[in-house]
């Protein structure tokens, strides 16, 4: 058989990258997208939902380190370490290399003196501390923030994977291990046919994929999707004791996610230019103003710098905080504000759109 020709042979790799093209595409369709919004006005930074993530899927070997929500607070550093600086994502639609983020940069799972606290004797004259000696974690610079006094400022954010409507990690497997759920978008990563090459973590620009060193597998959140398919929120957002993440179905035009991101443009993804469509979105906190250098307020200049929550919403940011203020104005003035009344959460369940049953009234599940 005659050796092929150069033009057959670039001919046969352009249809071969045209095919898995098609497969990947194909991976990523779905009839319906859930959705998240987190108001960061009413964060507390409490911490409950990441327990309650961490209580229910990552408590088996290997996955110590692993924290799919997170609360981290801006600015700062975040988790893993730098992850803003890492890459990863899409530029005009072309993938955008990355770089893969160690158990370190996550911040490994401490271990603690508990048998010389506990059982060896010494409780009231040893206090409990990790061992070694540590020089990061997840929450690491904690309350930081940024700024000088009298105008120092931070907030907390709340991640969790975006699940994404143009995953970048769906795009580097090579393994076709990655999908959309065609029912509601989840992104998913089958442990089947996971080999651990790792490109995924690469390609994900919020850095929101671990790697199970002892299964040899990536793992991420997968959106609580066995609640979801119950009728119950995801264990993060039915936690929350601040009523700030809502879930639902993005094209729901009833329901408070299409209204917050569609309507009222008031929700906004995180680094949109990373090129993935995140769906998660944040209404962007407001901000006190600042003290001027006589120590008197100046209404004009606001204590989070607007360019900073530019680079995190973009250029919208200072549309939706002008719309926010505007209503507060209006209610403060005597009138009524449907955006207001929405993101205050008179009652919970009008949070979670088509998910609001309680677990706890499910029937148990048959092994």
């Amino acid at each position: 058989m005659a050796e092929p020709s150069e033009e057959q042979k670039a001919q046969r790799a352009k249809d071969l990258a045209t095919e898995a093209k098609s497969q990947k595409a194909q991976l990523r369709q779905c009839k319906r997208q859930v959705a998240m919004v987190f108001d960061l006005n009413k964060c507390l930074g409490c911490q409950t939902c990441v327990v309650a993530c961490k209580t229910l899927w990552t408590r088996d070997e290997g996955m110590e380190y692993m924290w799919w929500a997170t609360v981290n607070t801006q600015p700062g550093k975040g988790t893993p370490r730098d992850w803003e600086n890492m890459g990863g994502g899409f530029r005009d639609e072309e993938p955008q290399s990355g770089k893969l983020p160690t158990r370190r940069d996550f911040g490994e799972a401490w271990d603690f003196n508990y048998d010389e606290v506990f059982f060896g004797g010494k409780g009231n004259s040893v206090h409990l501390q990790p061992s070694g000696d540590p020089d990061w974690g997840p929450n690491w610079d904690e309350d930081q923030g940024g700024g000088q006094y009298p105008n120092s400022f931070y907030f907390y954010m709340p991640r969790i994977c975006n699940h994404c409507t143009h995953p970048a990690c769906l795009e580097a497997c090579p393994r076709n291990a990655i999908y959309k759920r065609e029912e509601d978008g989840i992104v998913l990563i089958s442990e089947e046919r996971c080999k651990g090459y790792r490109f995924c973590m690469e390609a994900c620009p919020y850095k929101k994929i671990y790697f199970n060193h002892t299964r040899q597998l990536s793992q991420k959140c997968i959106f609580c999707y066995p609640r979801v398919e119950k009728g119950v929120a995801p264990a993060c957002a039915r936690q929350c004791p601040g009523r700030l993440r809502f879930v639902g179905f993005l094209d729901d035009e009833n329901g408070p996610i299409y209204k917050l991101v569609k309507k009222w443009e008031v929700a906004l993804p995180l680094h949109a230019e990373r090129g993935t469509q995140p769906n998660v979105y944040y209404v962007p906190p407001i901000s006190p103003p600042r003290f001027d250098a006589d120590g008197n307020i100046d209404e004009s200049k606001p204590r989070i710098p607007t360019e900073y929550l530019k680079y995190l919403f973009g250029d919208k940011v200072e549309g939706a905080l002008a719309t926010l203020k505007a209503e507060m104005a209006k209610t403060k003035a005597g009138g009524k504000s449907e955006i207001l009344d929405t993101l205050i959460v008179y009652e919970w369940k009008s949070l979670f759109g088509p998910f609001t049953k309680d677990p706890a009234e499910l029937e148990p599940r048959k092994v």
